[in-house]
């Protein structure tokens, strides 16, 4: 037996099938704010069992678990500090709290450990969860993703120039974060965020709140099907690349091409797979999601959104980093 061989054991195999555990004290230790007590100075034990009204033995499991997540750490005093990212995006109040995205889908557990039954019965259709949206879960949806949403509209102004683009096309633009931070930063700029007709009103309280009504308007429409308005000079559509297949992806970047005015661009921001399908995991993920939430859509890899921008007519196409590991952009221009 070789050397290599005899390293063969079973402890990464374990680990993937215990990974959920790690997603239960995660859960958890947001049901108690354990990390907002922390960054408010309940730094010790006990002083969290005060602040969360647990047992001393279930904080000491739950500090355990956390301390080797690393998602807490004990300082030179002693006391208990938050990891950076932690103390960034889970204490609760601040203005970067993404602790509701974070349990976005922790309703979707239990539909995860039946994917076998979800395989086996082929069901699946063109919107999936999408297709029973009300105005009021539409709120509750964007409630919890548009801290990430803005976060990422941020990045997407600071990485793409729209200081020339006058009329910017939010395809399935949600709470409006990308049309929002655009016109905010591009005095030149209005949008309109094209979306379900239930998620639009809730669109519309973000445009309101932002004061900037008068520069981003709305149309409720289903985006994978009908013409777009036009004419406009620039496309975004992110974060929604795996709700649908291949076919329903080329028709939205061919209707996004004839709604465009020459020299105009599209950006479709997402979780694309490597061409070999080898990862990133989360785009892989975020594939096998749509099987949970009911719909045909799957991850699709760079290759394939050239192609469908290629297919369309659209030239200077170019894939780069959007997120490392999480999200890539892709862009074209139009003759």
């Amino acid at each position: 037996m070789t050397e290599s061989a005899e390293r063969i054991d079973t402890t990464r195999l374990q680990a993937v099938a215990r990974a959920y555990t790690q997603s239960a004290v995660f859960y958890a230790a947001l049901d108690v704010e354990l990390f907002t007590h922390i960054h408010n100075g309940s730094t010790t034990e006990e002083e969290l069992i005060t602040a969360t009204t647990l047992r001393q033995i279930d904080v000491e499991r739950l500090v355990t678990c956390l301390l080797s997540m690393e998602m807490i750490t004990w300082s030179d005093d002693g006391s208990l500090v938050n990891a950076p990212d932690v103390d960034k995006f889970l204490v609760k109040g601040t203005r970067r709290y993404a602790g509701e995205w974070m349990m976005f889908t922790r309703p979707d557990v239990p539909k995860w450990f039946r994917m076998t039954e979800l395989m086996l019965s082929q069901h699946g259709t063109r919107l999936g969860m999408y297709d029973e949206l009300t105005v009021e879960s539409a709120k509750k949806y964007h409630q919890a993703t548009s801290s990430i949403g803005f976060g990422a509209a941020r990045r997407f102004v600071r990485t793409v120039d729209l200081s020339e683009r006058r009329h910017l096309l939010d395809l399935g633009g949600g709470s409006g974060a990308y049309s929002i931070t655009a016109v905010e930063t591009f005095e030149n700029l209005r949008a309109t965020v094209l979306d379900l007709p239930p998620v639009v009103v809730a669109t519309q309280e973000y445009i309101a709140d932002a004061g900037v009504g008068d520069r981003v308007d709305t149309v409720g429409a289903d985006f994978t099907q009908g013409e777009f308005p036009g004419p406009v000079d620039a496309v975004v559509m992110a974060s929604n690349l795996p709700i649908y297949d291949g076919q329903v992806i080329a028709g939205v970047v061919a209707r996004a091409f004839r709604a465009l005015e020459s020299g105009g661009e599209m950006h479709l921001i997402g979780e694309m797979l490597d061409d070999d399908r080898s990862g990133p995991l989360d785009s892989a993920m975020w594939g096998m999601n749509e099987l949970i939430c009911g719909s045909l859509g799957r991850s699709h890899t760079r290759a394939e959104v050239v192609g469908y921008f290629a297919d369309a007519g659209f030239v200077d196409i170019d894939i780069s980093e959007f997120v490392p590991d999480t999200l890539a952009r892709c862009v074209g221009t139009k003759p």
